[in-house]
This record gives C-alpha cells, structure tokens and sequence, in this order.
C-alpha cells in the first residue's frame, strides 16, 4: 500500500509538538540538529525536560564505574538518552559468568577487556555519545582527577574500597554521586550531592572494616541488577537536566522476592571524616 502523500508527516508533526512543549523552558536557540530533534523527541516532549534539559544531557560529561551488571544498563541507558560524553571505568575482562546479567558483553567477547567491550555496544546504540575508556585500576588520586573532569560520577563497583574511594572523590570536588549495589535478590540506590555536610556515602556505611558481599560468593538474580542500574541512570539524568526530586538524602532499598520498596532518610553524619562539617 501506498503512503499518503497529504498532510503534516509524522516528522513534523513531532518537531511541531517538541517546539510547543519546549518554548517555556528554552532560553536560547537550540544546538539539536533535526535528527537529535527525532531521536530525542520522546524524552523531550516531557514536562520540565524540554530542548533545554535535552542541551544539558549533551553537553554532560559521565564517569561510570564499574561496567558490569549495574554498569551496563546505567551506560546503555545514558548513551541512548544521549549524554555527551562517557568516561568508562573498568579493569576486568568479559568472562562467562558475567553474561547472566552483565547485558553490555556477549559471547562473542569473551576474553576482551569490558571497557573495550562496552565501546562496540555503545557506539552501535548512539554513534553520537563521545565515549572514552579508562583502563586498570582506579587510585584515590586517579579518582580526583577524573572528577575534576565531569559533572556526575555513577557508582556502579562492587567493593567497598571503590566506593569509598569514589566518594572521597565526589566530595572533594563537589560532584554528584549516584551509588548503587545488588545482591542476592536485593538492592539499593542513593544519590550525594557532594556537599559539604553531607550525607555521603561513608556516613551510610563507616569505612570499619565491613564485610564484602560479592556476586561469586552470595549470587544475584540477574533482573535485580538491571532495576537497579536503570534506577541509577533515572537519578543521573534527573540530576544533570534539573528534573523531579533527585534521592538525596534518602536510600531507596529492594527485596525483589517480595517485590517491596522502602525508603528511609539517610542523615548526615557530623563526624564523617570525608563529609562532615568540622
């Protein structure tokens, strides 16, 4: 069957309602090209996001750590929503027992460096994201450089000496941090504005010794780690546009057996050594 050839095509019809819905909020003439204009045009059209919130993500600058079962769905969903620039942290290779939950690798990659892998995926889904690989591991003062260079970092490792490390980065240089984690059946996600006074990271968890749970030694249901990581990108994009009501100050906790939700105030800690106020 032939297409009509009479009346607003649908292309038109979409930049038409993108310009009516982003008039409020634009404070400038848009840098989005058309194609931009179309591959964004869903997330665009929603209240409060507009071109502007769209120029924001593109001019955003991401570190995400960790490129495994959190990493993939918060690098996925960043480039595809069309972040700017990605920084991809990450020191392992892609082996067979990722490949349950980690959605970024596939078997055909066995063997290759994560980072490296993460790039061929990404590129595929949004050839317009600058990506850029950061390779080994990542040093306290490794840490505060990279932060220096972006706008948010998102947590998505699996130690504590990472994440606490990544903290200390985030708050000396005043940068959000979105932290995530996934065992067995649970989760968790908080957001930290980097501020001063907090709270942070470590006043959730005290840097005293705590036990590691791990994915090899405890498990995790793969889908968990995927709610989670879409979680984590929601409050990233959240963040970098100005939208909604970003989770800080507040922990938002997981059991996907009973499919429950809970969320609890995180207070600051006036001791926190990384954090607090003296």
């Amino acid at each position: 069957m032939a297409a009509a050839t009479n009346g607003p095509s649908i292309g038109g019809a979409i930049s038409d309602a993108i310009a009516r819905g982003s008039r409020r909020n634009a404070r400038g003439p848009s840098r989005l090209n058309d194609a931009q204009l179309l591959r964004y045009s869903r997330q665009i059209m929603l209240p409060g996001f507009g071109i502007e919130g769209q120029q924001r993500l593109l001019d955003a600058r991401v570190l995400v750590v960790g490129l495994g079962g959190l990493g993939s769905p918060v690098a996925m969903y960043l480039a595809a929503a069309g972040v700017g620039h990605l920084l991809l942290a990450d020191f392992d290779a892609v082996d067979l027992s990722n490949l349950q939950r980690q959605l970024l690798h596939s078997s055909e990659r066995l063997g290759r460096t994560k980072v490296d892998s993460a790039i061929d995926t990404l590129r595929a889904l949004n050839p317009d994201t600058g990506l850029e690989p950061i390779k080994g591991g990542l040093a306290a003062e490794g840490l505060a450089g990279l932060a220096r260079r972006v706008d948010l970092i998102v947590d998505c490792s699996d130690n504590f000496s990472t994440r606490y490390a990544v903290n200390a980065a985030c708050s000396e240089n005043g940068i959000p941090l979105v932290s995530g984690a996934a065992i067995r059946a649970e989760g968790q996600v908080s957001v930290f504005s980097g501020r001063r006074g907090g709270p942070c990271y470590q006043c959730l968890y005290p840097n005293q010794g705590a036990v590691e749970e791990t994915c090899a030694r405890n498990g995790v249901l793969a889908p968990v780690v995927g709610i989670i990581g879409s979680i984590q990108a929601t409050e990233a994009i959240k963040v970098l546009v100005g939208l909604g009501e970003p989770l800080f100050g507040r922990l938002l906790l997981l059991d996907a057996l009973r499919m429950e939700w809970r969320s609890v105030r995180l207070p600051a800690d006036p001791a926190c050594p990384v954090c607090g106020a003296g």
